[in-house]
């Protein structure tokens, strides 16, 4: 299954941004992860189809109302067997 590595710049910390991508995540039947880094930007690991792949990083380049997105960008990662049974809000 795709996988991707996703990094969100900008302001993106403290305006519900982890919360914006998990309910996108779910709407798209995609798994994975997302978290803040103490870099100030957001991380996210997502696996899913290509086209939910693609419609989540459309969804990243918005964010929730209150964000301000600089800069998405993203790296394949290995394919894996669903490393993931759901999309996690890490803290």
């Amino acid at each position: 299954m795709p996988r991707l590595k996703i990094t969100v710049s900008g302001r993106v910390q403290g305006v519900f941004y982890r919360a914006f991508t998990a309910a996108q995540a779910e709407s798209l039947g995609v798994n994975g992860t997302v978290r803040n880094l103490p870099d100030g930007t957001v991380e996210i690991i997502a696996e899913a189809t290509q086209a939910a792949l693609d419609r989540l990083l459309e969804s990243c380049r918005q964010g929730p109302p209150a964000a301000r997105v600089a800069k998405v960008t993203s790296v394949a990662l290995p394919e894996a067997e669903a490393a993931f049974s759901r999309f996690t809000v890490l803290r």
